[in-house]
């Protein structure tokens, strides 16, 4: 082979090294793939923003695809009510860093009326609908929204950004509806320690955002409902160890801030999952660490008032995690395929587990069901099916004024296990097909006052084994 021949194989291998897509290919760079003439495009940063100022906010999208290297500007206090909307199903391809729409407003009330001044009903509802935003940037975000009131997205799609929808400071009223928020490096919808009350999130997909889905950190957040969404995979596509989650309610970094409070929270009807290795070999697993729904509270002003209802959860290392949280309801909800956990609950208080399915259906799964430092919490109404931990399908340690009743326990390896736990009663459960060599209940010598009635457990059951020298069955034999 001459040396031409080298040269232009060279040139060839590389060239189809850089141009053909991989999995580890930065997000952001896929957008010059997906675009054709990417190069051509012009840059339309400054005429779409002359456009915004000459038309007091409000522009239509007309043509196909624009270009843009810095933020698109909505000062509300200049504009009034603004919109940017799109009649040909246009995309945005931000190339800077920063948000492709940054919408500043002025509001630094509540959402009481009586703190309205006139400049904040002349900006209310920024609108924007009907288009798409495509990360060109490794910090490119989608949009911004800071100090609004009544902010509407609605039929847009953001990939390939950092972050998809970014709140900040303070914002009232927010929606949004029939969204995608896809394959963002970052968050697909961040309120990052933002003061905010009122917030739907529904009808949407927000999927594979390796950040996080819904994340909410550190601020002052109230009334957040997430209702009807497909939430999926928003961690690491690896095996990279993770914290993160689908849902990540997190306020514990703020640990001695008081005013860092979240609350009032309604995550109802939604498909949370993904990824732990759903369908793979058991050995190995995506994201480890990662969890469909995480509140990450704090000793100090706790998260509080969470209603998880209605909701399919599956495939994370984790299906719902709660710490350092008070007053949540977990209900109607359908659980499977943990890798290895279904629930843990931690230094929490009244904390209601009711009327839930627990089913690691085709798989093999630990499946374990863990409360630890929690007091008066109830997990009642609910069936535990083929749940393959060999230490307590059910788990209570060190807890105080608790009520485990109505379970039905069937095929799994083990039953109930309490360890240095008071005050607590277990009434009307069944367990049943539990392994030969494993137990049914085991409530070991550093538990305190635990009642039971009207239990059926057909296997072995161990109470207090510092006085007995060997498992007894139901009938103490």
């Amino acid at each position: 082979m001459n040396f031409n021949t080298l040269l232009t194989c060279t040139f060839i291998g590389l060239t189809f090294v850089t141009l053909t897509p991989t999995r580890t290919q930065a997000q952001w760079q896929k957008t010059t793939e997906q675009i054709v003439n990417f190069d051509s495009l012009p840059d339309s940063t400054d005429e779409l923003q002359s456009l915004i100022d000459s038309r007091r906010g409000v522009i239509v999208l007309t043509e196909k695809f624009y270009r843009i290297n810095r933020p698109l500007t909505l000062q509300l206090g200049k504009h009034g009510a603004a919109s940017i909307t799109s009649t040909n199903g246009s995309t945005l391809i931000m190339t800077g860093p920063g948000p492709a729409i940054s919408v500043l407003g002025n509001h630094t009330g509540t959402a009481s009326p009586t703190s309205f001044s006139t400049k904040t009903w002349n900006e209310r509802m920024p609108t924007f609908c009907g288009f798409e935003i495509l990360g060109g940037h490794p910090k490119a975000d989608g949009i911004n929204l800071q100090q609004t009131v009544g902010a509407v997205l609605e039929r847009i799609s953001i990939r390939w950004c950092r972050h998809g929808v970014h709140l900040t400071n303070r914002n009232r009223n927010a929606i949004i509806a029939n969204c995608h928020l896809y394959e963002n490096s970052g968050v697909g919808l961040y309120l990052d320690d933002v003061n905010l009350h009122q917030i739907n999130v529904n009808n949407s997909h927000i999927s594979y955002n390796r950040g996080g889905g819904v994340v909410v950190r550190d601020g002052n957040v109230r009334n957040l409902q997430v209702t009807g969404c497909d939430i999926e995979g928003n961690m690491p596509d690896n095996t990279t160890e993770t914290e993160t989650a689908n849902i990540w309610i997190d306020v514990s970094g703020s640990e001695q801030d008081p005013s860092k409070s979240v609350a009032e929270i309604a995550i109802t009807g939604n498909t949370i999952q993904h990824s732990a290795n759903y369908g793979v070999k058991n050995d190995k697993t995506i994201a480890p660490g990662g969890a469909n729904i995480r509140l990450s509270g704090k000793a100090v002003y706790p998260i509080n008032s969470v209603t998880i209802s209605g909701n399919i959860l599956s495939d994370t290392s984790t299906l719902v995690d709660i710490r350092h949280s008070h007053d949540v309801t977990v209900s109607g909800n359908t659980f499977f395929a943990p890798k290895p956990n279904n629930l843990t609950v931690e230094h929490s208080q009244r904390v209601v587990v009711t009327g839930n399915t627990f089913n690691p259906r085709q798989f093999v799964r630990p499946g374990g069901i863990q409360f630890s430092h929690c007091t008066d919490c109830m997990l009642a109404n609910s069936t535990l099916f083929r749940l393959a931990t060999e230490r307590g399908g059910v788990k209570f340690s060190d807890c105080s004024g608790c009520l485990l009743t109505g379970l039905i326990m069937s095929q799994c390896n083990s039953g109930i296990h309490f360890h240095e736990t008071k005050s607590t009663t277990i009434s009307n459960c069944r367990v049943s097909g539990t392994s030969e060599d494993s137990f049914d209940l085991l409530i070991d010598q550093s538990n305190t006052n635990i009642q039971l009635h009207g239990n059926s457990f057909s296997g072995f059951t161990v109470i207090n084994p510092a006085l007995t020298e060997t498992p007894m069955d139901k009938s103490g034999h």
